[in-house]
């Protein structure tokens, strides 16, 4: 099996209690999706911090994935296919 290949440009990690309250992530939008698979484009940056769900996103650099409490940075320019196969719910905020 091939070894699996991640997209350096889309960061993931697993933010404390200090680091979530000092980007005020509460107060940020949510946004939800079913398990689905779709496209997508990133014409600024997204930094979203996952409530719920899993899944992977593709790129033609390699793939990332995200599961609940994963805070996640797509830089803007991005193509991807997103793979959801958790319900996703997510704070997001783009800039």
């Amino acid at each position: 099996m091939p070894k699996l290949q991640i997209d350096s440009r889309i960061k993931v990690e697993k933010p404390s209690k200090e680091k979530l309250d000092q980007l005020k992530i509460a107060n940020w939008p949510i946004w939800t999706k079913e398990a689905s698979t779709f496209d997508w484009f990133y014409d600024d940056r997204e930094i979203c911090y996952f409530l719920e769900g899993k899944g992977t996103v593709k790129t033609d650099q390699g793939e990332a994935s995200f599961q609940k409490g994963d805070l996640v940075t797509f830089p803007k320019g991005l193509s991807c296919t997103w793979h959801i196969t958790e319900p996703v719910r997510k704070h997001y905020f783009f800039g």
